[in-house]
């Protein structure tokens, strides 16, 4: 069971292939990933093998305990092991509370990390992701703003600038000139047609 959104890559194991662990859509309580038992097998040199039986609770718990303990001591990232088909509400409340408490650590490490440094770059995916899980705001948790390329030099830039800061390319001419920045485009007047000469001259 998963009561996380997070999305997990693809488990790998020699005795059943490849698993995607199913992550909770938004609005969704939780996710159900179904394990079934396998048969493993063991080399004992010399061309002789031995098989052995693996129940599906021992493989839901190794991946789970893989999951959860992905980020050190102590993590829970919501993925638990239900006692039946469907999670009881003790089963989601008892993992509700160890998810809210692991973010909480997360979030009061990067308050630390913040009061040290005031550096963004220090503060990590994973405690920014829990700060919004909880719904927090903090002074280190930002969105990078989209960027485009300036068609001149190729340098990063916000979309909508009138003049590249880093080469001074005017993008939008009409903008700069309602800030001093550039000279408003002149329309240019039509020409009066010449006059024809007169015939026979």
């Amino acid at each position: 069971m998963s009561i996380s959104q997070e999305i997990w890559p693809p488990r790998h194991r020699t005795y059943f292939g490849s698993l995607q662990i199913q992550s909770s859509a938004p609005g969704e309580p939780y996710a159900v990933t179904r394990i079934r038992g396998c048969t493993g097998v063991i080399d004992l040199g010399d061309k002789r093998t031995m098989e052995f039986a693996i129940s599906a609770r021992e493989i839901a718990e190794d991946l789970a305990r893989e999951l959860n303990g992905d980020s050190g001591e102590g993590s829970f990232h919501g993925v638990f092991v239900a006692a039946g088909d469907s999670p009881t509400d003790a089963e989601l409340a008892d993992a509700r509370r160890r998810l809210r408490e692991f973010q909480e650590k997360l979030v009061a490490a990067a308050d630390l990390e913040w009061e040290r440094s005031h550096n963004p770059m220090f503060i990590t995916d994973l405690e920014r992701r829990a700060a919004r899980q909880l719904g927090l705001e903090k002074p280190w948790l930002y969105d990078p703003k989209p960027t485009i390329e300036c068609p001149v030099c190729a340098e990063r830039i916000k979309p909508g600038v009138a003049v590249c800061r880093a080469c001074g390319a005017i993008l939008d001419r009409e903008k700069a000139a309602r800030f001093g920045l550039a000279r408003s485009p002149r329309k240019e007047r039509p020409r009066n047609p010449e006059p024809q000469a007169e015939a026979g001259k």
